[in-house]
């Protein structure tokens, strides 16, 4: 759980058959573009969140603002997933994706929240010792959220799908950009 400024955070297992159609509706919207499903079809959602929730290093998460369904979250083992061959795992890395969900009322500070939410869902487990991101090089507006709470761009990174920009944040780093001593 985690508490900010705009609300109460929570995050739950995802269940891929009960929460398919909702999220669905998420990952086709306009929005969702990086997320790379916009054309998906219900039956390919559940297929895509039935193999992650199969999968022993990838989980998915439904996260919650105030009770409500609010935001995807994706935590992965870097050396089994996404990321195998493309750069040099340490001990305590875990990769890490993150879907807000669309909304036609806008809270300002909302998508900061729920990554700040995230990370410090990531840094609960304290064998997390550093969070690896890949987003698409030409979504800037994910690298100033990333930025913001403490990821360090190190370089690009060819992935079958994308122009990737990767990026990592220690512990240290999150909470010194949360203000925290470290």
């Amino acid at each position: 759980m985690s508490t900010t400024g705009i609300g109460t955070f929570t995050i739950r297992p995802l269940d891929p058959l009960k929460d398919a159609e909702l999220l669905h509706s998420w990952v086709t919207h306009p929005k969702a573009a990086y997320w790379m499903m916009q054309d998906a079809e219900l039956q390919d959602v559940e297929r895509e969140y039935m193999r992650i929730a199969a999968h022993e290093h990838h989980h998915a998460c439904l996260g919650l603002h105030e009770g409500r369904p609010a935001f995807l979250m994706e935590k992965y083992d870097p050396r089994y997933v996404e990321l195998t061959g493309l750069y040099d795992p340490e001990p305590g890395d875990v990769g890490m994706h993150f879907l807000v969900a669309p909304t036609d009322r806008p809270i300002h500070g909302f998508t900061r929240a729920v990554i700040t939410a995230v990370m410090d869902e990531l840094f609960a487990d304290p064998h997390t010792r550093r969070v690896v991101v890949e987003p698409d090089v030409s979504n800037k507006a994910v690298h100033a959220l990333n930025e913001a709470v403490g990821f360090v761009p190190v370089r690009e990174i060819d992935k079958p799908e994308k122009r990737a920009l990767l990026s990592f944040c220690t512990r240290d780093q999150f909470l010194a950009a949360r203000g925290v001593a470290v």
